[in-house]
């Protein structure tokens, strides 16, 4: 998957307030492999609840910025 196809699908799916834990589905076409997991309203339970994953370095965190920037932790 090239990195733009990449940047596309975290943008869609970077919500307007809060944090979303997203998970990668390797298995998936190519411009459909990020999925929603779970919404929260606080940054440390998104993280807490990656950290709970049976392998926490295959989901990441989506939200955005003050400005409106695009964030991925």
């Amino acid at each position: 998957m090239t990195e733009d196809i990449f940047k596309k699908e975290k943008e869609k799916l970077t919500p307007e307030n809060g944090f979303d834990l997203i998970g990668i589905d390797y298995f998936s076409d190519s411009e459909n492999q990020l999925y929603l997991i779970e919404h929260f309203d606080m940054y440390q339970d998104a993280l807490n609840a990656k950290k709970e994953r049976k392998d926490p370095e295959e989901y990441f965190v989506l939200y955005k910025g003050t400005d409106g920037e695009f964030f991925c932790r």
